[in-house]
């Protein structure tokens, strides 16, 4: 490491997320990030910007608790070390070991008992109501529910999104047909699907919602960052227009083009800066055309798997937290991202193929065709052979997954 440098990112993880953070710190500093993650994926496998450090088991509680403590004690003196979680499980037990963490490691973190009922979509919702912050009309439905009675009515019609309260817990189980959330269009399918969901060993809560009406360019997501004065000195508003139909990674954003949107950014720098949060946050949400709003789905305590899209936009994620923590300069004003470039997470020809055909597609197509596109995996400083080659090979396997999935998603 060069003596100029005079802090480290350590992050946690080894996916899409990771590598993006990694591109940012590179792009802004020059700096080779360090990872820890219990498996090296594909997205940082090879990479010359990331250097990935494999630790069995390292997302269980008492492995990463013994290790973080093992890998804190035997850094330098003379350096500052950025820990930076890319995953909600590593988010999560962060929060849970701060006070431990923190004789090791600079980081942003606030009340971890806060941060659970933010993390809680049960819970996240009764929040938005304290902060009028709109949400889709929704219900809760618990184990016992389903158990002792033969059917949950629904104060709303078909077709309901149905989706895990606990998505940390959701990962630990299996059943065929799983997914990360679900569309559900009859009453038949709504109580088999809950029917299985309680023969595994998940036990936590499940969220029915009114389904926004709507395509994928319906969606909009936002990521900001908060500073340790609870000021938050960026806002980027992203415009997906299309996502992953496969079951595994349904709902994540392949395509995104900039946005901007005064009251969107107004209502949530209000409600991060009443709340006193700290770090990095990522907001899904949807615009209902029944009312004209923008509806939240959910808050992710990190930053978002696509939010390179900011770096993109100019909005630096790297250079954000390094300019607080490790500079200490002082907040002078939010930075709300505006940019002009397209990012895409696949292929452009399947962009071209699969998006819904719009007004907003048009000028995403115009943008690319311009130049002003960009990737997060694909970077010209990464003079990695063997990373492009498991990228394209990534980009590749697109073709097939929305060629089997895509057109079952939207039926």
């Amino acid at each position: 490491m060069s003596e100029k440098v005079q802090f480290q990112p350590i992050l946690l993880g080894s996916d899409f997320n990771v590598y993006g953070m990694a591109r940012a710190f590179h792009e802004a500093y020059g700096i080779k990030s360090q990872a820890y993650a219990s498996a090296e994926l594909a997205p940082t496998k090879k990479s010359q910007i990331v250097d990935v450090h494999v630790i069995s088991n390292f997302n269980q509680e008492d492995v990463f608790v013994e290790n973080m403590q093992k890998i804190g004690q035997s850094l330098e003196d003379d350096i500052k070390y950025l820990l930076i979680p890319c995953g909600d499980g590593y988010s999560r037990l962060v929060s849970k070991y701060s006070e431990l963490l923190h004789e090791y490691f600079i980081f942003p973190s606030f009340d971890h008992e806060f941060h659970e009922r933010l993390e809680d979509k049960v819970s996240f919702y009764n929040i938005c109501e304290q902060y009028d912050l709109p949400y889709p009309k929704t219900l809760v439905i618990t184990k016992e529910m389903v158990t002792s009675q033969k059917t949950v009515e629904l104060p709303f019609d078909f077709p309901v999104a149905l989706k895990p309260a606990d998505s940390i817990e959701w990962l630990k189980i299996d059943f065929e047909g799983i997914q990360k959330a679900f569309i559900v269009k009859t009453r038949e399918e709504f109580d088999y699907l809950l029917e299985q969901i309680y023969q595994t060993s998940y036990v936590s809560d499940m969220i029915a919602q009114d389904f926004i009406p709507g395509d994928d360019s319906h969606m909009r997501v936002l990521n900001a960052y908060v500073d340790q004065n609870h000021k938050v000195r960026m806002m980027c508003l992203g415009h997906p227009l299309l996502e992953d139909p496969s079951p595994e990674s349904i709902g994540n954003y392949m395509v995104i083009t900039p946005d901007y949107n005064e009251k969107v950014y107004q209502q949530i720098q209000s409600f991060l800066e009443e709340i006193q949060y700290t770090g990095f946050a990522n907001f899904d949400m949807k615009y209902d055309e029944r009312d004209g709003e923008y509806k939240l789905f959910e808050i992710n305590l990190r930053q978002g798997r696509s939010s390179f899209y900011c770096t993109l936009n100019g909005c630096n994620l790297a250079q954000a937290i390094v300019e607080d923590l490790i500079y200490n300069k002082p907040y002078t004003e939010t930075i709300y991202g505006n940019g002009d470039m397209v990012w895409l997470g696949l292929p452009k020809k399947l962009f071209e193929k699969y998006a819904k055909d719009n007004e907003a597609k048009k000028q995403a197509l115009e943008l690319i065709k311009a130049g002003k596109y960009g990737t997060t995996v694909f970077y010209d400083k990464d003079k990695s052979l063997t990373h492009r080659l498991l990228m394209k090979y990534a980009y590749h396997r697109y073709t097939k997954l929305f060629d089997q999935y895509f057109a079952k998603t939207k039926e």
